[in-house]
């Protein structure tokens, strides 16, 4: 029974234990299963929390900050770069064009870009055969071979490997051309330029003058045609126009590489005005060609000559011995490009004795067939005057004065006139001051203020010594007598032309009435004697200036240079000089010529006569002038005893 006992409690002992761990591992199961919720109800809690983070972030993006992130987007693949504005052209008087514009395009790589297009092709085709290299050794070979004047395929290949991130490679392509080489290589870059074109190459280049193209910023493309001297610089406002502007996407906003499509106007660029002249482009042709042979026939350092119209002052032609090449910069010489018939004065000897001519007749002070006693020298305070050659007293009338150049005649007339009413003609003449022209430089020439005049200023300035004038101010005083004797000022620019078509007359010159018509004719009339062929002591300085059929009326001149070396007057250094009126009864034109140091022992040396003869000659036949009513009537110069 004791054992009966025994083994019910043993039973029931492990039932108890059977059922303390069951209750003890349901426990623990409860316990278990609510800490697996605790732990997904927190990273729940979490992941909601980054959502709405998240969230928040998005809206913020996609609501308040996308317009600010698509702008900066933008500005990391666009630029904005110049759209050139078609420059205006620059005509002679009858239309010919001196200077116009045409499409082109210049060659560019950007290096930096290309070489990481070209490792990044590497790496994702391991072996390739396409390189650096290769690529820009055929592009070298092939553009080379489109453009074998422009530029060599070493001189390509040393641009394609030079240490830089960006290089132009050749200018003024045709756009044809550019394509075409785009086409096969599209890592070439492309800008559209304009290049200017003068077809006349040296034909008026000192007025007209010459422009290019300058870059502000390599990178942007902001290339426009610029005035660099003459009228393409001080017109430039006029005929550049203004340029537009674009908007172009970019492959990389730091490497300029332009997306082909891209682009979008932000503001179309406006044509340059057209610049009409005065300038006759055929007697310009023929005053060059005429001058510079003259000038090498003299030996002469230079020369310059005018051709204006007697009654509005245009200037037909306007020259110098030296011109350049606006096409070719690389043949540019800083003194060529000068413009010495406005910027260079110089003293203009015995044409400058016009003044005292006009004074004597304004003023009452002589008539032109009276006479007066010439002594072979005269003092001038401490300066002793001679005439060119050596006389005693003679007995000239008012025409032969001037006929014959006599400086002791000169300064008695102007003696008579007075330092006042001379110094006044002067300046009435528009000696001293600029003509107002229009060309950039011009010189007022010098001048001695009145207060500053000494002892012997009175007895240089009458015979053309002493004061200083440009070749254009000089042809101006003919002018003036050639005009009844209203001054009016020179101007070289007739018109501007607007791009809708419209012209614009330039300012109508200024103009000065300085002596009556009366005394102009009677001037004009005395002056005729210069170029007379009388006999002996009847003959005028110049009767090579004469055209055959045509009166004409003028004046020479010598006058003395400062010697550098020395700083005074030279005994060998001279300004040849010739004004003169064609015809002298029905004015049409004026030429003015000087000479600068010629070999006054040649035979062309001593007289810039025979120059203006043959200008003269050219102008008549080509403007079809009428033959004078007569000849010249010969007047006595000298009185014989």
């Amino acid at each position: 029974m004791a054992s009966g006992r025994s083994q019910a409690r043993a039973r029931a002992a492990g039932s108890a234990r059977r059922t303390y761990a069951a209750g003890t591992r349901s426990a623990a199961a409860r316990r278990g299963n609510g800490g697996h919720r605790s732990r997904f109800s927190a990273v729940r809690l979490l992941l909601v929390a980054v959502l709405i983070v998240a969230g928040v972030k998005l809206v913020q993006v996609q609501w308040f900050d996308a317009a600010a992130l698509s702008a900066a987007a933008e500005r990391q693949r666009a630029q904005t770069i110049d759209i050139p504005a078609q420059r205006g052209s620059i005509v002679d008087r009858n239309g010919a064009k001196l200077a116009f514009s045409v499409e082109v395009r210049t060659l560019s790589v950007n290096l930096k870009a290309l070489h990481k297009s070209m490792d990044d092709f590497a790496t994702k085709n391991p072996g390739t055969a396409k390189t650096f290299d290769s690529e820009t050794a055929a592009a070298a070979k092939y553009i080379a071979g489109k453009l074998p004047n422009a530029i060599g395929e070493q001189q390509l290949l040393d641009l394609f490997h030079k240490q830089a991130s960006f290089t132009y490679l050749v200018n003024n392509v045709e756009p044809s051309i550019a394509a075409d080489i785009v086409k096969h290589f599209a890592w070439i870059g492309v800008e559209k330029r304009a290049l200017r074109e003068y077809p006349g190459g040296g034909l008026a280049a000192n007025i007209v003058g010459a422009a290019n193209w300058r870059s502000e910023d390599q990178d942007v493309s902001k290339h426009n045609l610029h005035g660099l001297v003459g009228l393409e610089l001080l017109r430039d406002n006029d005929l550049a126009g203004t340029p537009g502007r674009m908007l172009v996407n970019t492959k990389n906003g730091s490497d300029n590489v332009v997306i082909p499509g891209t682009e979008r106007d932000l503001q179309a660029a406006v044509p340059g005005s057209d610049l009409e002249l005065t300038i006759d482009s055929d007697l310009q042709y023929e005053v060059q060609r005429q001058l510079a042979d003259y000038v090498q026939q003299s030996h002469a350092k230079g020369g310059q000559a005018v051709v204006m119209d007697a009654k509005t002052g245009e200037v037909y032609a306007l020259a110098n011995d030296k011109t350049f090449d606006p096409n070719d910069q690389s043949t540019w010489k800083t003194d060529d490009l000068a413009n010495p018939a406005v910027t260079t004065p110089f003293e203009p000897g015995s044409v400058n004795k016009l003044v005292t001519a006009t004074g004597a007749i304004d003023f009452g002070v002589a008539t032109p067939e009276s006479t007066v006693e010439v002594p072979g020298a005269l003092q001038v305070a401490d300066k002793t005057v001679h005439d060119a050659w050596t006389h005693g007293t003679q007995t000239f009338t008012t025409t032969g004065i001037f006929a014959k150049s006599s400086n002791i005649g000169t300064l008695l007339l102007a003696q008579k006139i007075g330092e006042e009413r001379y110094a006044n003609l002067l300046k009435s003449f528009g000696l001293g001051q600029r003509t107002g022209v229009g060309l950039p430089g011009e010189s007022a020439g010098v001048v001695p203020a009145r207060s500053q005049w000494s002892a012997t200023t009175f007895g240089n300035l009458p015979i053309g010594q002493g004061l200083s004038m440009t070749v254009l101010q000089m042809a101006g005083m003919y002018q003036t007598i050639a005009n009844d004797g209203l001054r009016v000022e020179p101007r070289i620019v007739k018109a501007k032309v607007n791009p809708d078509g419209t012209t614009v007359p330039e300012p109508a010159p200024k103009s000065v009435r300085v002596v009556n018509p009366q005394t102009a004719k009677t001037v004009r009339d005395m002056m005729r004697a210069v170029a007379q062929n009388g006999k002996g002591v009847q003959k005028g300085t110049a009767p090579t200036a004469a055209v055959e059929g045509y009166q004409i009326s003028g004046k020479t001149g010598t006058g003395q240079q400062v010697d550098p070396r020395t700083h005074a007057y030279s005994d060998h250094l001279y300004n040849i000089t010739f004004a003169g009126i064609l015809p002298a009864d029905h004015p049409r034109f004026v030429v003015g010529i000087r000479l600068d140091a010629p070999d006054t022992t040649l035979p062309v040396g001593h007289s810039a006569a025979p120059l203006f003869h043959t200008i003269a000659s050219y102008v008549t036949q080509r403007y079809q002038i009428p033959l004078s009513d007569g000849p010249s009537p010969e007047v006595p110069l000298i009185i014989a005893p």
